[in-house]
């Protein structure tokens, strides 16, 4: 139950991010940090629910869906305005 929670908590976490990291170009310390900004509040929430390694993959895997979600609704936004 832990690792749902923890994986919804980082898909909905890294949606802002996602929105946020179309605004820089590729690359850049502004796209950068809106890749990783998340992953040190995720690794604590990792441990101190004391889950292993094998729990890695699927919190990135959210990580990463969350900021595709994000961009995707930029780039839906911006193209109707």
């Amino acid at each position: 139950m832990a690792i749902l929670l923890i994986c919804t908590f980082t898909l909905l976490l890294n949606i802002p991010l996602g929105y946020l990291r179309q605004n820089y170009a590729k690359f850049s310390i502004g796209w950068l940090v809106c890749i990783h900004a998340s992953i040190p509040l995720i690794i604590y929430l990792r441990v101190l629910r004391d889950l292993g390694w094998g729990y890695i993959p699927l919190t990135i895997a959210a990580a990463v869906a969350g900021q595709m979600v994000g961009g995707s609704l930029h780039r839906r936004r911006h193209m109707a305005a």
